[in-house]
């Protein structure tokens, strides 16, 4: 049998690194998928709320598809930067590397010295959603977050949107079960002022208030619709399908929402942070300015920063701001490294599937096209006269990362070795059975 003369590592088996794997399968390419997980589904299992199971569950048997291939090869549980180095990475020999291990760090909040109230007041988006959706689970700690009424969110995005429901979700959860209702979150999920108008209840009756989103700009500047519109007509197209999607969501899950609102300082009392110093925002020739004299105190019983996420600093990897510095556009290319990659959320910051996806698609293709040019099959047509200025370029340095048998079954070694750690015995199919958790409509015995 011949070995390939190339062979791919990736990192992050979830929506990009999965497309990239396939995309390499696709021209004969051999790949090593690492996951920093036991299973390779990121922020599909992770970051998109439980009650999307449908989505959830058609994303994650698409990834399952890409990766059960018997070009790709899977290593769970390993994690960049701790469980194997990225120097000792460089060293294995791999023809190329490409890093779709996603954006798991949130955004810092800021104001100076913020983070030092996180678990006192302050609480990321992340490890919150993270909490939520796996608190069903048999021996988690269900009270990681106690859910508490007026909780403020600085947010503005689709996650931030998430994380009120959440909020909302407990409260009225908790509240109508108090009441002696017995009600679901996919219930909740379909609306929660449906469910309590067929109750013939208010939040009022509950005694709740409800959790309140700040955001910095208008509502109909929230990033909530895909694309970027340029012209007058899109603009304000734009405008309006994101007043109506925030107007469906409050009729819905009854949140509250204070547009125009920056936090720029602390409220502190003891240990704790109990407040924050919010100053109204307006356009003013065209920027947003904050408004003087409309600086506000609003206290709270804590707070959850919902403004984005970033890839975590892996050490040995170049990085430029919150991202990885990128020194070649078209490929996405490390600075330093002529064979390593970014793509995905890495690269984007973002958490959306599809988007996460095409770029995963778009880069494997340049770089399988370009980078890795000598792979059987003809390069694709679209990503050809992309390419093109770059074949010339990258062609010796191409023929330099060609692999020999020995430095195949070399770092193939090194690979069952990590495998054999967590006690992965090569079958795909069996693994993701045997570790799949237990899901909340399974618990609950329905069908959403």
């Amino acid at each position: 049998m011949s070995v390939s003369k190339y062979l791919v590592a990736i990192f992050g088996g979830a929506v990009s690194g999965s497309e990239a794997a396939y995309q390499l399968a696709e021209r004969g390419i051999p790949s090593v998928v690492f996951d920093q997980n036991a299973l390779p589904y990121g922020k599909i299992e992770d970051g998109l709320p439980k009650w999307h199971a449908k989505l959830r569950d058609k994303e994650e048997e698409r990834i399952n598809s890409k990766l059960d291939h018997p070009l790709v090869t899977f290593v769970p549980s390993t994690k960049l930067g701790e469980d194997i180095q990225f120097a000792d990475l460089i060293q294995m020999g791999f023809s190329a590397v490409l890093l779709a291990i996603g954006a798991w760090k949130d955004r810092p909040l800021p104001i100076e010295g913020i983070d030092e109230y996180v678990g006192k007041g302050l609480i990321y988006q992340n490890p919150f959603i993270y909490w939520f959706n796996h608190k069903h689970e048999p021996g988690f700690d269900q009270n990681t977050y106690p859910i508490k009424d007026g909780a403020a969110i600085v947010g503005g995005g689709l996650a931030s949107l998430d994380v009120a429901k959440v909020l909302m979700f407990e409260l009225v959860e908790k509240a109508l079960k108090e009441r002696g209702h017995e009600v679901d979150l996919f219930a909740l999920d379909r609306s929660i002022a449906k469910v309590l108008n067929e109750k013939g209840l208010t939040l009022d009756d509950l005694g709740i208030e409800g959790c309140t989103l700040y955001y910095r700009r208008r509502i109909k500047d929230m990033p909530l619709s895909p694309g970027s519109p340029s012209t007058p007509e899109e603009i304000a197209k734009a405008e309006m399908v994101r007043e109506k999607i925030l107007n469906n969501y409050q009729s819905k899950y009854l949140f509250n929402i204070e547009p125009n609102q920056v936090p720029i300082d602390k409220i502190v009392e003891g240990d704790q942070l109990v407040g924050l110093i919010f100053q109204k925002t307006g356009l003013i020739n065209g920027k947003l300015e904050l408004l003087p004299g409309t600086e506000t105190a609003i206290r709270f019983p804590y707070v959850i920063s919902s403004i984005g996420s970033l890839p975590d600093r892996i050490p040995g990897i170049p990085a430029c701001g919150n991202t990885y510095e990128i020194c070649d556009e078209l490929f996405c290319r490390l600075s330093c490294y002529p064979n390593v990659f970014a793509l995905g959320n890495a690269v984007t910051g973002r958490g959306n599937i599809k988007e996460s996806m095409e770029h995963g698609r778009e880069i494997a293709q340049n770089v399988i096209e370009g980078y890795l040019s000598e792979a059987e099959g003809d390069p694709n047509p679209m990503a050809k006269d992309r390419i093109a200025q770059a074949l010339n370029k990258l062609e010796n340095e191409i023929r330099e990362h060609k692999i020999s048998t020995a430095q195949y079954q070399q770092i193939m070694g090194k690979v069952k070795a990590y495998q054999e750690k967590f006690g992965y015995d090569s079958n795909f199919r069996k693994w993701i059975d045997s570790h799949l958790p237990n899901r909340l409509e399974n618990i609950l015995d329905s069908s959403h």
